[in-house]
């Protein structure tokens, strides 16, 4: 038997029941409480998608809550190359998500708790969300000292950054979400926003460094599980919502139909590096050869992810300029990638007989790939 308790009489147990959603969208009016059980991050943001393109938030709020695998997601009028480590994250598998909404990048993983607030465009107000979130976390552990900042972020003794906030909002819907550090791997946060990538001009929206901290670190005793129980309980609590979490999975194509189409939507390379906005990069690149050091210069400007103009600069003596001209022609079109500029700089070695030439030509075409 789940006996419904009040939060702040309750800080060691949360009396929140978990079940399986069956039919939820035809259930009594009032809050919801949802509970994704996937960890990927497109089924995860379709979902977010698919709530506010489909469902009546009228008189029904929506507190829909999230943990992904390991994924850095930038928003929506972001530039990947400027926010993070691409190289990095393919080598260690790490997904790459444009959201729809806007923002700067963030990290998550099982240590990041992920809340996303639903409701109609009128009511939105990501400020109460937010101290929503402060009263659980001060009812839990009255010692943390956590802030609203104006700005909607969470700060943690008054520095440390432990809640970053976007929001999308429609002709009638919204949506306000936000993260919750609580076990993040720092190490790897700190790794992979952190572009490598030089010499690059863009409209895009920067993303604002901070410093972070995990609410482990503050206190140990605390948990993800911990957290997400309570936040639901006090979430049942203000909007009237039966003190349970719908348990549910967003790939179920029966309780959520068509969202399998916006998962895929989603991590089409179209989306995530396709709607970076148009931006140039510029840069002198050193190539030592046997006893010679060459400086090469690399133009480049990028539109929907593709190369639109490409000059390469190299000392005649080196390499021919026609050899130079044809490696910058052939990639105008194709996509701003490692596996595609490989593939394009593979077919033109293919082409060249002379050993000599063959060897240079692919140490300008790997200095190429390091600007991807």
């Amino acid at each position: 038997m789940i006996i419904r308790s009040s939060l702040k009489k309750c800080s060691q147990l949360h009396c929140v029941l978990k079940i399986p959603t069956a039919g939820f969208k035809w259930a009594p009016k009032g809050g919801l409480i949802l509970q994704s059980i996937s960890q990927d991050i497109y089924q995860n943001l379709a979902l977010e998608d698919w709530i506010h393109d489909t469902l009546d938030l009228e008189n029904r709020p929506i507190l829909f809550l999230w943990r992904n695998s390991s994924a850095v997601v930038i928003g929506r009028h972001q530039n990947p190359w400027q926010e993070c480590n691409l190289k990095m994250m393919r080598q260690n598998g790490i997904k790459l998500a444009r959201r729809k909404s806007g923002g700067g990048t963030v990290y998550h993983d099982q240590g990041n708790i992920n809340m996303t607030f639903f409701t109609t465009r009128k009511k939105y107000e990501r400020m109460e969300n937010l101290r929503l979130v402060v009263t659980v976390l001060k009812a839990l552990r009255p010692q943390l000292d956590v802030q609203a900042t104006a700005r909607c972020d969470l700060l943690l003794n008054g520095f440390f950054k432990i809640s970053g906030t976007a929001a999308k909002l429609g002709r009638t819907a919204a949506y306000h979400h936000c993260t919750l550090l609580c076990n993040t791997d720092k190490y790897i946060l700190s790794s992979v926003l952190k572009s490598p990538y030089s010499g690059i001009k863009s409209n895009a929206t920067p993303s604002i460094p901070a410093s972070v901290k995990n609410l482990l670190e503050e206190d140990p005793t605390l948990t993800c599980e911990m957290l997400l129980e309570a936040i639901a309980e006090e979430y049942a609590t203000r909007y009237h919502a039966d003190n349970h979490i719908n348990v549910i999975n967003p790939a179920d194509e029966r309780e959520f139909p068509g969202i399998n189409n916006k998962a895929r939507e989603l991590q089409a390379w179209d989306w995530i590096y396709g709607k970076t906005p148009k931006f140039s990069i510029s840069k002198c690149l050193n190539i030592e050869d046997e006893q010679s050091c060459l400086d090469v210069k690399i133009s480049m400007d990028i539109k929907n992810g593709k190369i639109e103009t490409c000059n390469i600069d190299v000392p005649q003596h080196w390499l021919p300029p026609m050899m130079c001209n044809k490696l910058g022609d052939s990639l105008i079109g194709s996509k701003f990638c490692p596996s595609k500029t490989t593939y394009v700089a593979n077919a033109l070695l293919s082409t060249c007989t002379d050993y000599k030439l063959y060897r240079k030509w692919n140490l300008l075409c790997e200095k190429v790939l390091t600007l991807m």
